[in-house]
């Protein structure tokens, strides 16, 4: 059974970072594609980013896209998502997700695995 653990949400202010992690048990994310995604209160989930693991090609929603950014470690069992300059929009429920056909797709229906999320709270 694949499972996904996030870590490294948190209650911040606006302007400051945090980075998330998500690890991925019992095997690698070795050809995978690992997303991260958020829900807000009352609203849809939504694409942040995504990465191949085998190739790091990535993929960002443009309304993160230069505060955040995804990445691996090279044993290719975690994905990380490092947030700067934090608004209080981005607070949210954030989700790791795997495709185990290696996509970096932006649509829910892509990733088979879910994590359980880890709240981001951006206070102003």
């Amino acid at each position: 059974q694949v499972q996904l653990d996030e870590s490294g949400g948190g209650l911040v202010q606006a302007g400051d970072s945090l980075r998330l992690a998500c690890g991925l048990s019992p095997r690698t994310f070795n050809n995978y594609g690992m997303g991260w995604f958020r829900q807000a209160p009352g609203k849809e989930r939504e694409f942040v980013a995504a990465i191949s693991m085998s190739s790091g090609r990535t993929n960002v929603a443009d309304s993160v896209k230069g505060r955040f950014t995804i990445s691996r470690d090279n044993a290719g069992n975690t994905v990380y998502l490092q947030m700067n300059s934090l608004k209080p929009e981005d607070t949210a429920v954030y989700y790791c997700a795997a495709d185990r056909h290696g996509g970096t797709g932006i649509y829910n229906r892509f990733y088979e695995y879910w994590g359980q999320g880890t709240q981001v709270t951006v206070s102003s």
